[in-house]
């Protein structure tokens, strides 16, 4: 069959299998048909076509839409891409009429409308899943919200914190991703169609009608943007990428907390996996795929990023590759926060195994450091004293509640009685009451902050 294309060329095109893309942009049809069919109402209604001409064409798509959903219609290589694939079988369907519906449009300006209508539904459904997973930390932080551990800093045991608060700062960094794709989205908003291949049109095409029935907030500006910008599908997969990068952290962390050294969580049976060798073994396997696509995520934000250097205005057959990397990065980034979110909804906290020993190491000095402060020694002096209390503790292999008021007072006469007992992580951690800090009101002054925001809209 004859490319619908091929007026200018003669011969066999040998080419057609390097060149299609049906096999990825198929999943791109139900858009497709949709712009096509605001696009006839829109030739009609111009008087470009008859308004008979327009009805046939609406109703044949229609009816290709619902042959394509059924499996009733197959999609081939031999017209390259679900655009060419949907007008062939429109003219098969309907005769002459359908070979009207090209008028006054490009694929350049046809394939670009697809992706924004796919990309507005596509990062509502990721804002669904990021809501799900920020949900799912509150719920967590709230049902453990004055469990006391260790907080880290370069994976050594830092300050005393609550386990509340450390989930939070996983709702925080998923807030900002929310407000990532949410400024993408705003700018995926805006309706190529009427572009053409780059200079728009000579015929009287009504863009605006056509972007109103599309549910478009504004116009591309510039018909050379509007077929060579994809920019909103990078900010799309650069937004991906970092949310990738938060749950890999959060994956990290699960992985080490349910390891034996930790102990401070246990993954439900229904998200873990066993060895094929060792009958005693239960792996953190979903948190370990998160962290592991999360380079794929990356490379897809490359791929974009490369596709477009250096391209001169205005469509090149590169920017067909785009399809690829964004779908791949969409179904990964909702996979991994749906699982994400069930591993959080399911997990077992051990709060003893998390709180013990926290009174025994040395996570209290900054503390001890503050009470000397408050007697009047500078901090830096304070801060040396205290790590001349370390170095004695850890040579005579003694714990700071160990240590007895005369040996305090051998290192500052500044230390009273109160030093004896009045330093524990309990008391640390009551005394950040800084706002944003790791306290107990803090915490749960971040807990409404969160639930005012999951009240929200988005």
């Amino acid at each position: 069959m004859a490319k619908l294309w091929g007026g200018r060329f003669t011969g066999e095109n040998r080419s057609a299998h390097f060149t299609a893309s049906i096999g990825t942009d198929q999943r791109l049809y139900r858009e497709d048909i949709k712009g096509s069919i605001a696009h006839a109402e829109m030739l009609a209604h111009q008087g470009i076509i008859s308004a008979e001409e327009g009805r046939h064409i609406v109703d044949g798509l229609r009816i290709i839409e619902a042959k394509i959903a059924s499996g009733a219609v197959e999609l081939t290589e031999e017209h390259e891409d679900i655009h060419m694939n949907i007008e062939a079988l429109l003219i098969e369907e309907i005769g002459t009429a359908g070979e009207k519906l090209h008028t006054g449009r490009s694929r350049n300006d046809q394939v670009a409308t697809d992706m924004h209508l796919y990309m507005k539904t596509a990062i509502g459904t990721v804002l669904k899943r990021l809501r799900d997973l920020q949900d799912a930390v509150v719920e967590l932080a709230e049902r453990h919200s004055m469990v006391m551990m260790p907080g880290y800093t370069h994976l050594q045991r830092a300050q005393p914190v609550l386990f509340s608060h450390h989930l939070l700062a996983y709702f925080f960094m998923l807030k900002r991703d929310e407000e990532r794709l949410i400024a993408a989205r705003e700018r995926t908003d805006q309706c190529p169609l009427g572009a053409g291949a780059l200079a728009g049109s000579s015929l009287p095409l009504d863009r605006v009608m056509v972007a109103e029935d599309l549910g478009f907030t504004s116009l591309y500006a510039n018909s050379m943007d509007a077929v060579s910008d994809r920019d909103y599908l990078i900010e799309f997969a650069s937004a991906s990428a970092l949310i990738m990068m938060h749950l890999s952290r959060l994956a990290e962390e699960l992985i080490l907390w349910s390891s034996h050294e930790f102990g401070f969580v246990e993954l439900d049976d229904a998200y873990a996996t066993g060895s094929s060798i060792m009958p005693q073994k239960k792996n953190p396997d979903t948190m370990e795929l998160v962290r592991g696509k999360t380079g794929r995520v990356y490379g897809n934000l490359t791929t974009l990023l490369t596709m477009m250097k250096s391209l001169p205005l205005a469509y090149h057959s590169d920017m067909q590759e785009d399809k690829e990397a964004v779908f791949d990065t969409l179904d990964t980034v909702t996979a991994c926060l749906a699982i994400t979110a069930e591993v959080i909804n399911t997990l077992h906290v051990h709060p003893k195994r998390m709180a013990s020993g926290l009174n025994d190491d040395f996570s209290l000095a900054t503390d001890v450091a503050d009470y000397l402060v408050a007697q009047g020694v500078p901090f830096r002096r304070a801060h040396r004293i205290v790590g001349e209390v370390v170095r004695y503790c850890l040579a005579g292999g003694l714990s700071l509640s160990e240590l007895t008021l005369d040996t305090w007072q051998a290192f500052s006469p500044a230390f009273s009685e109160d030093i004896v007992n009045g330093v524990d992580a309990a008391s640390s951690i009551a005394g950040r009451k800084t706002p944003g800090g790791a306290g107990g009101e803090s915490v749960k002054a971040q807990i409404e902050e969160a639930r005012r925001h999951l009240a929200s809209p988005y």
